[in-house]
């Protein structure tokens, strides 16, 4: 996420999101933000928001998601939201969003897709 230059900008238990501002680096040529970027900001918001509801000593692996691309991401910048809808044991299911947003507030949903995470215990060396 550092590399793409995104930020967490809320955290609370089972909801995450993250901000993706607009760069030349994360955009695809017609200057839309890039599929992968998009793909990226999404799925670290729903493991994100999964992490907040483990126990510590604990991680969290994706163990698929699907995303549906909806309108070409074009703005200031883009915000996933990861919202926890069903937290197991073993298995976590998340909603993942994507707005693109403009500098006046105006906001469209760009990405909507869901995830499967598994809580897996962090290796004691």
């Amino acid at each position: 996420m550092a590399h793409l230059g995104a930020r967490l900008t809320r955290i609370a238990p089972g909801v995450v999101h993250i901000v993706l501002p607009a760069r030349p680096e994360v955009t695809q040529q017609h200057g839309y933000f890039h599929a992968g970027a998009t793909s990226s900001i999404a799925d670290s918001a729903g493991g994100y928001a999964a992490f907040t509801l483990f126990p510590e000593n604990t991680d969290v692996l994706t163990v698929e998601y699907k995303i549906n691309l909806l309108a070409p991401a074009l703005g200031n910048h883009l915000e996933a939201v990861g919202t926890v809808l069903k937290a197991g044991r073993t298995l976590t299911v998340c909603q993942l969003e994507v707005f693109a947003a403009q500098d006046d507030g105006a906001r469209k949903l760009v990405a909507n897709g869901q995830q499967t995470l598994i809580r897996v215990n962090r290796a004691e060396h």
